[in-house]
Parts: C-alpha cells; sequence; structure tokens
C-alpha cells in the first residue's frame, strides 16, 4: 500500500487540513496521517465516511489500479 496522494489532494480540494477531516469522520487527525502517508489501512467503514465527506467514490481515492490492465 503506497501513500494516498488522491485522498491528499481530494482534502485539499475541499480546503480541510487533516484534523479537519478526522473531526468530521470522527477518528484522531494521526488516523489520516497514516492513511495519507500508506501506514495504516482504514476499515471499508472509515473508507466510505472518508468518501461522503470528501464528495468522491470510493474508487476515486481507494481502489489500486494495475497500470498494466486496460479497463473494460
Amino acid at each position: 500500500m503506497g501513500k494516498n496522494l488522491r485522498m491528499k489532494s481530494a482534502r485539499a480540494m475541499k480546503d480541510m487540513t487533516q484534523k479537519d477531516l478526522a473531526d468530521a469522520v470522527g477518528v484522531t487527525r494521526q488516523t489520516i496521517n497514516a492513511i495519507e502517508k500508506g501506514d495504516y489501512n482504514p476499515t471499508i467503514k472509515l473508507c466510505i465516511s472518508i468518501c461522503k465527506t470528501l464528495d468522491v467514490t470510493l474508487n476515486d481515492l481507494f481502489w489500486e489500479v494495475d497500470n498494466n490492465e486496460k479497463p473494460t
């Protein structure tokens, strides 16, 4: 699991700090930081909360894309 730059970018687009997002979804700022750094794998429930807060889909933030695969 690499860094989640898509989550960081989506958060920045909403002009939210890590603490803003953490407060909105009920976790600590350290948890958001760990997810963005790729050090923590969030539960699906937390993923959904983050996506709803940032107005994005699970695919937008958390789907790992294999660059060798062609979309169908």
